[in-house]
């Protein structure tokens, strides 16, 4: 067993130094070993919602700009029954096209989370806010307005924090926050959450 085990280890010492040490030393439009590092960091951190990686409570707090779109599956094994990461990308493709067909952009849609949980947002430039509950164990997040309930997963992703809905969800908070008048996008959107099981959708956003 050890002579097996040895030889094996060290292999994979040697591939993952081998990784690492060519990835500092191409430059980035050359560096194939780096892009492979940073589609498997990807899929990591911010492609899976539960059992991925999450923020703990002080890490939400502070305000929040939209960054670019967000999709993602609630586990691993929905994401690899849905087609992997192919399918997070294309969400995410037809995301920004609707997204760009509302208006949405850095400096009309944000979030920000305050001590006491309390909570502000805009989402296409309406503002709205109220109180929050996080539980940081599996990233899930419950906003809370004076009209209604609004539920959705967080997790961390290279940039910053994927804040995202499921379809009802995601479709509230584009109609009846944003006061989106384009139905045809906000069907869009939702329609990709309901896609596939277990999809989410919604807003990378960054500080």
């Amino acid at each position: 067993m050890k002579k097996t085990f040895l030889p094996l280890l060290a292999a994979m010492t040697l591939m993952l130094s081998s990784c690492f040490s060519t990835g500092y030393g191409n430059t980035a439009g050359n560096n194939s070993t780096g892009s492979v590092l940073t589609n498997v960091l990807g899929a990591v951190l911010g492609q899976v919602l539960l059992g991925g990686m999450t923020f703990d409570q002080s890490g939400l707090l502070g305000s929040w700009n939209y960054n670019a779109p967000s999709a993602a599956f609630t586990t691993q094994q929905a994401l690899a029954k849905a087609g992997g990461s192919a399918t997070v990308a294309n969400m995410s493709s037809s995301l920004a096209s609707n997204y760009s067909n509302i208006g949405i952009n850095r400096n009309n849609t944000s979030f920000s989370f305050l001590a006491g949980n309390k909570f502000s947002a805009k989402v296409n430039g309406i503002p709205f806010s109220g109180t929050y509950a996080y539980n940081q164990q599996n990233g899930e997040i419950t906003l809370k307005t004076a009209t209604e309930t609004i539920k959705g997963n967080v997790t961390k992703t290279q940039k910053g924090m994927g804040l995202m809905f499921d379809a009802k969800q995601m479709a509230n908070i584009l109609q009846k926050e944003g006061k989106v008048s384009n139905t045809a996008a906000v069907q869009a959107v939702s329609q990709l959450a309901k896609s596939a099981n277990g999809a989410r959708v919604g807003f990378e956003l960054t500080k």
